[in-house]
């Protein structure tokens, strides 16, 4: 079958499939930056989900509509970055970096604080640790993207039994102390822990390579994901913000809403201590090539906060850097060109 016939039948199978308000809230985000009517926007994003392997979110967060043919066929997708996970990671991947306590365990000396799990421990257990920590975050032990997330203040657990079964019952059984965070990034924001992703990927020829560095920041919730309402940007080679921060309904800060700092030219803390010490954690990962790092900058340097084997893709919309191209070709200097343009 020739590749514009198997491109057609994907079209046509991606249209079944379609979420008619995802589509439409997408379609709303590009108009920002296009006058085009939603219909000739809905039927660019199907071309362009099969011409370039593109999500719909990553259309609109790209601001694909305004940019030519040439331009498009730069920009790294979260399909391809889901094939790079399939490719290159082993298949134990989920099972040595999805699953929380195995990894801090793993990781114990670059975590940077302490843990527990209360399915494994005793009511005893959690309240001794509850008396060394007046506030924890608790989260699934093994969950993805900042879902299932909330904090505690200690002193309002008055049943620490009754608060571990709900725990367990919930599924939320990974009690941690908050790390605390370098002034500069509470500065920045002091609602969450503001947190680095750093895309690498170790080749066989064991050359370490960053492909991307982000600073994701909190605003108004307790974690910084991009799912969970905060923003992000993307980082020069120097840990230095590049540009203004933007959120996932591509709503764009040049200053925190809430502190006022400006975040172009923001820079992080201890960035080369933190490029250091995941370089250190891949060597550890033999099967495990291609990872995204998520990493906080407490007063005495980096911690990791865990490390996602199916990591998404940041890239900087260019109606807010002023740049039309993607960090494709940064993707393939890393892995290889045969990898990245393969379908199927």
């Amino acid at each position: 079958m020739s590749q514009v016939s198997l491109r057609v039948r994907y079209l046509l199978q991606r249209a079944r499939r379609l979420n008619l308000g995802n589509v439409t809230e997408f379609a709303r985000q590009s108009q920002r930056v296009s006058r085009a009517p939603l219909p000739v926007i809905v039927a660019d994003m199907l071309w362009c989900s099969v011409r370039y392997e593109m999500g719909f979110r990553d259309y609109a967060v790209w601001d694909v509509r305004t940019l030519n043919r040439r331009e498009r066929a730069t920009w790294m997708t979260h399909p391809k970055a889901i094939r790079l996970n399939n490719t290159l990671n082993g298949p134990d991947s989920a099972a040595l970096l999805g699953d929380k306590p195995r990894f801090y365990r793993d990781f114990a000396d670059m975590v940077g604080r302490e843990w527990i799990d209360v399915e494994d421990a005793t009511v005893e257990d959690v309240s001794t640790f509850l008396e060394r920590h007046p506030r924890v975050l608790v989260k699934p032990a093994r969950g993805e993207g900042g879902r299932g997330i909330s904090a505690f203040d200690a002193s309002e657990i008055t049943d620490v039994a009754a608060w571990r079964a709900r725990l367990i019952d919930e599924g939320g059984t990974l009690v941690e102390e908050i790390l605390p965070q370098h002034e500069r990034l509470s500065e920045l924001y002091g609602g969450s822990v503001n947190t680095l992703r750093i895309i690498t990927y170790r080749a066989p020829d064991d050359s370490f390579h960053v492909i991307a560095s982000v600073l994701r920041i909190g605003n108004g919730g307790v974690v910084d994901n991009f799912a969970g309402g905060g923003m992000f940007t993307m980082l020069d080679d120097q840990g230095v913000a590049r540009w203004a921060g933007v959120d996932k309904n591509s709503q764009v800060f040049e200053r925190h809403p809430v502190t006022g700092v400006e975040i172009a030219g923001f820079a992080v803390p201890f960035y080369a201590e933190a490029l250091a010490m995941v370089e250190q954690a891949a060597r550890r990962l033999p099967s495990v090539p291609y990872v995204g790092w998520d990493v906080a900058i407490t007063p005495s340097g980096p911690a990791l906060i865990e490390a996602n084997h199916n990591s998404s893709v940041f890239q900087m919309k260019p109606s807010v850097s002023g740049i039309r191209t993607g960090l494709l070709s940064r993707y393939r200097d890393a892995v290889g060109a045969g990898v990245l343009d393969r379908r199927g």
